[in-house]
């Protein structure tokens, strides 16, 4: 990937803060995201603050295109954002996009 296009960490964490949080009123959506993940809807604050979950967050919006491009819409958000905050979390580098 272009280091150019590399986004900040912290604005990163953000990135996947918003989309948890999007997601979070996306009963159908959060449902099989608490499931994928193995946590409990009261575990979602404390998992918050941990970079390895906020990139497992995002990994799983990038795996629904619907659901990725509603949230996009919904706060306003390049659809390529995501992606691009998900690299600069810890294990983005080994994502395949293709």
């Amino acid at each position: 990937m272009d280091d150019r296009r590399l986004m900040p960490r912290e604005r990163a964490e953000t990135v996947a803060v918003q989309a948890l949080g999007w997601m979070a009123a996306q009963e159908e959506l959060l449902e099989g995201f608490l499931a994928a993940a193995g946590c409990a809807p009261e575990d979602l604050r404390t998992r918050a603050r941990e970079p390895e979950f906020l990139g497992f967050v995002l990994d799983f919006l990038l795996g629904d295109e619907a659901a990725l491009m509603a949230f996009c819409d919904s706060v306003r958000m390049a659809y390529e954002t995501p992606m691009l905050a998900r690299v600069s979390l810890p294990g983005g580098d080994a994502w395949h996009w293709t």
